[in-house]
């Protein structure tokens, strides 16, 4: 799967995303250290260990670079960024059953947004899945020659669901 480039100076307005997320309930959130187990442990469960890998690497820092959908103190989705490489976006899910209400839109959005903040004109979608939501939701363009990667020389076992 491809990289995809971001061009973080021309995002769009997150207050829409939010409000929308909002209407059904969902905040975006940074995890608090309490949560970190929960988190990677639901990670865990509906996306694999390979991610909740990556995910816990957001930790190291506070905050922590992963946000967090909830509705009633329930997980919903989670999304981090500087967790593979510094300027990277990813990995990110929403619950299936969740999909479609603009939760994955706001954690990008989101995510993007603390990116730009860091200082970086652009950034770097890893090894993405869903390429037409991204373009769409960030204009977001394939990075010819980007697959597999950095993420070609895995060592055997890192992902092992």
């Amino acid at each position: 799967m491809p990289d995809m480039l971001v061009k973080l100076y021309n995002l769009p307005d997150i207050a829409p995303a939010l409000r929308r997320a909002a209407e059904h309930g969902v905040t975006i959130r940074n995890p608090r250290p309490w949560d970190k187990e929960p988190l990677l442990d639901w990670v865990t469960e509906h996306f694999g260990t390979g991610w909740a890998r990556e995910c816990e690497y957001g930790f190291r820092t506070l905050p922590p670079s992963c946000l967090i959908a909830v509705r009633d103190a329930t997980l919903l989705g989670f999304a981090c960024y500087d967790c593979t490489a510094r300027n990277f976006f990813g990995p990110t899910g929403v619950l299936e059953s969740e999909r479609g209400q603009g939760i994955g839109h706001a954690l990008l959005l989101a995510a993007m947004e603390r990116i730009r903040n860091d200082g970086y004109g652009y950034a770097i979608i890893g090894g993405v899945g869903p390429a037409a939501f991204y373009a769409k939701a960030v204009g977001a363009t394939v990075i010819r020659g980007s697959s597999p990667g950095i993420y070609a020389d895995e060592l055997e076992g890192c992902d092992d669901d």
